[in-house]
């Protein structure tokens, strides 16, 4: 399993895309920007991408004559692209925590990137993850629909939050981040959300393994 993943990471995800997560995290220095965008470029730029390379190169009867079982495939497929999840939300909340230093005294029409907003980063990477693999896997090899189907859903989900946020005043100050109670409930938001995140792309594993096995190949 650690040597496939390795060859996932080495071969199977082009050098751009560990340098892409500094080039939007970047992006959270441009002062009260709609901030999950900065995530959401993950979602737009570097799946399709990943996933035409694959598709171009092969990859999955390339991976198949390995000695490896589908149950591997599948888990080091999930787990790169867990991996550079988790890499684009770091790096964009290093870039916040120096945005919310430069610009003290902003005034934030969208989310302000607080504890809170990062839980709901990792919600909405939950839903993603669930939509894109669980569809993606009843081929394998055609990654189109699943793709639209999850970025729109990622989408829905960050506008509405966005929305709600705008339209509702307790929602919007919820998320400044000010006061011990308001800071305590975000860590909440923070926790459930990565356990949310982890519970929906464990799910998508299962129901993944599942497809895929169905698969011939």
């Amino acid at each position: 399993m650690y040597n496939l993943l390795m060859k996932e990471l080495k071969l199977g995800v082009s050098p751009i895309f560990y340098i892409l997560p500094f080039l939007t995290g970047a992006l959270m220095l441009i002062p009260g920007w709609l901030y999950f965008l900065v995530i959401l470029y993950f979602c737009f730029i570097t799946i399709p991408n990943m996933f035409g390379v694959y598709k171009a190169q092969n990859d999955l009867m390339f991976t198949m004559m390995l000695p490896v079982t589908k149950n591997n495939i599948v888990k080091a497929k999930i787990g790169v692209v867990v991996i550079l999840e988790l890499l684009h939300i770091v790096i964009a909340v290093i870039f916040g925590m120096i945005s919310t230093r430069l610009y003290p005294n902003l005034t934030y029409f969208f989310f302000e990137p607080t504890l809170g907003f990062w839980g709901l980063c990792f919600t909405m990477l939950a839903i993603f993850n669930i939509i894109f693999f669980s569809m993606y896997y009843k081929t394998a090899y055609k990654y189109g629909a699943a793709t639209f189907t999850s970025v729109a859903a990622a989408i829905i989900f960050a506008g509405g939050a966005e929305w709600l946020g705008i339209q509702n005043s307790i929602v919007f100050d919820l998320f400044k981040g000010s006061g011990v109670d308001n800071s305590l409930l975000q860590i909440s938001i923070l926790i459930a959300g990565f356990v949310l995140f982890a519970t929906f792309t464990i799910i998508a594993y299962n129901i993944s393994i599942k497809q895929f096995k169905k698969v011939e190949i």
